[in-house]
């Protein structure tokens, strides 16, 4: 049976607090309601000072209204923060450094089911997403499995970036189509339709922590394929899975030529030189497209558009998100000062403000956060609403844990995905290899 999430399992799990049941209480700048709640007592510790690694931006107002809600923090409780950057492939490596070494950033904003790697380095976030969820309408299902660990939260999601289908009206509609189709078969004319008019799509195949992982990780549980089952037994080489990487080696023939070696910021840069149709991505290509000086740049955020990723033999929807999931590490001599830290961070004081800035790139965790003006200010967002109530998770059919985010991080789905397209392995080969990958890390 499929296995997925509903609204009901965002009601029943955000600690007795459903989206139905929010109180009135409202920000100024939009309807956020929260629900009476009290916070843990946290003093902050003297001398307090925080170091912070987050990734990259990819869209500036993601980064702007974080360093100034950050510094909002330091004007109201006196606690200076360190904010450190790094690239999207960079930020996984550095945070290994920090937990294997025993110092560093006290707060990490790490990737998905990262945390799951240093479960025992991580403090025990539990006390403050109890409140925030109390306070909010709950968590998202998603959240919570990615949270939390034998009980207890280790990391707190902070917001997701969601796959959609990004692509330029006016090109589908000279091939016939009036949107992009919802099933798999329709999707694959489509693209033949496409790349025949020399106005292909392109998806990144390369090591892409983003993008490659979201399409690939869609493509194979589409067809029903996945790396293991509930019981986290791998089963990633199954006709499923075979199935899957057929469609994708069709698929890729559609596609512009270099895919294989895009990473997260390659799809952008092509779809914004018209070099292609279409691709898969968060909202930030209609952003920088919206907000060019170049006219010509205008027009194309004009002509974009955003759709579901289809759906196939499986019947139901199977995107992936890549969440940003913040973690402190229990070395940090300021534990209060950091959890307060996250605390500020996620008030919608402050955190509708980085949504609205972020303009829907980043997808919220909270329920209450549905209510926020992002998502109906513009029609082009809405499609990103539910990024994180509507995704599988990594690992899916199995546990979030080590051997998750080791798959994940090792590119076992991406590169299997890869290799057929490339042709250097069959889809029986590839399914395999992933396979006797997958083992190393399962233990199975």
């Amino acid at each position: 049976m499929f296995n997925r999430f509903t609204r009901r399992d965002t009601i029943k799990l955000g600690a007795g607090v459903g989206a139905a049941t929010l109180l009135g209480s409202t920000s100024l700048r939009a309807a956020i309601p929260t629900n009476d709640a009290t916070a843990p007592d946290l003093p902050i510790e003297d001398g307090a000072e925080l170091r912070v690694l987050r990734p990259a931006k990819f869209v500036d107002g993601d980064e702007v209204l974080f360093q100034q809600n950050t510094e909002a923090f330091t004007a109201a409780t006196g606690v200076p923060v360190r904010i450190d950057v790094e690239s999207w492939e960079d930020l996984r490596p550095k945070t290994a450094v920090a937990a294997n070494v025993g110092q560093g950033a006290d707060v990490v904003l790490a990737w998905s089911d990262d945390p799951h790697k240093f479960a025992d380095s991580c403090l025990d976030l539990t006390d403050i997403a109890t409140y925030l969820g109390e306070r909010y309408g709950g968590w998202y299902p998603l959240a919570e499995r990615m949270g939390t660990s034998n009980g207890r939260w280790i990391a707190m999601p902070i917001g997701a970036s969601g796959g959609r289908v990004c692509y330029r009206k006016s090109m589908i509609n000279e091939v016939g189509f009036d949107a992009v189709p919802e099933d798999v078969d329709g999707f694959l004319d489509m693209n033949q339709k496409l790349h025949a008019a020399g106005t292909p799509g392109g998806l990144a195949l390369g090591n892409a922590v983003g993008d490659a992982n979201a399409w690939c990780h869609w493509l194979v549980w589409a067809f029903g394929g996945h790396m293991v089952d509930e019981e986290d037994n791998v089963t990633i080489n199954s006709p499923e899975t075979i199935e899957a990487l057929k469609y994708a080696k069709a698929l890729y023939a559609t596609f512009i030529p270099g895919t294989l070696a895009w990473l997260d910021a390659a799809n952008n840069k092509a779809y914004l030189d018209s070099q292609i149709s279409w691709t898969q991505n968060g909202i930030s290509i209609y952003y920088a497209a919206k907000n060019s000086d170049d006219q010509a740049i205008k027009e194309i955020a004009e002509d974009t558009y955003h759709a579901r990723m289809p759906i196939g033999p499986v019947g139901q929807a199977t995107e992936r998100c890549l969440m940003v999931n913040s973690m402190v590490f229990n070395f940090t001599p300021y534990p209060n000062a950091a959890k307060r830290y996250l605390q500020f961070m996620m008030e919608h004081e402050q955190y509708d403000q980085w949504l609205q800035a972020s303009i829907g790139y980043w997808g919220h965790p909270l329920a209450a956060y549905e209510n926020s003006e992002i998502w109906s200010v513009d029609p082009k967002h809405e499609v990103f609403k539910g990024v994180i109530e509507d995704s599988l998770w990594d690992g899916y059919k199995g546990s979030v844990g080590e051997a998750s985010a080791a798959v994940l991080s090792d590119f076992v789905m991406v590169q299997m995905v890869a290799s057929v397209c490339a042709d250097q392995a069959t889809p029986e080969e590839a399914a395999a290899e992933a396979e006797r990958r997958a083992r190393r890390y399962y233990r199975s």
